[in-house]
């Protein structure tokens, strides 16, 4: 097993995105070319980020420090959906409450890299 399929951040973040392909295919068709792009972009860029500094050791704070930008855009375009109806209360919630969870994972990792 490889550090990202042992990483509850990398589980949690894989989980994430395969429910948010699931739901952002729901979404109207002129709203998968806006807000649905937007999230999924996000999210994939987040992954990315992750990935990137599991592979450098001089860069890796500065990438995790964008993953958390890029986290922070996920959390404003997942309200956004909510706001316009494409995304129920309770998905909302489920979203979010994740969000929240990867983000103090994101956050205990950053501090544990040295500036």
């Amino acid at each position: 097993m490889n550090e990202r399929s042992q990483s509850p951040i990398f589980a949690r973040t894989s989980d994430f995105m395969l429910w948010l392909l699931n739901h952002t295919e729901k979404f109207p068709k002129n709203e998968r070319f806006r807000m649905a792009k937007r999230l999924e972009d996000s999210a994939f860029k987040f992954y990315e980020f992750l990935i990137e500094s599991t592979r450098t050791k001089k860069r890796k704070r500065q990438l995790l420090l964008k993953a958390d930008v890029e986290l922070e855009k996920l959390r404003l375009y997942l309200r956004m959906s909510q706001q316009r109806k494409l995304t129920s209360h309770s998905q909302y919630r489920f979203a979010y409450g994740t969000l929240v969870e990867v983000g103090k994972l994101l956050g205990s990792w950053i501090k544990i890299i040295p500036e």
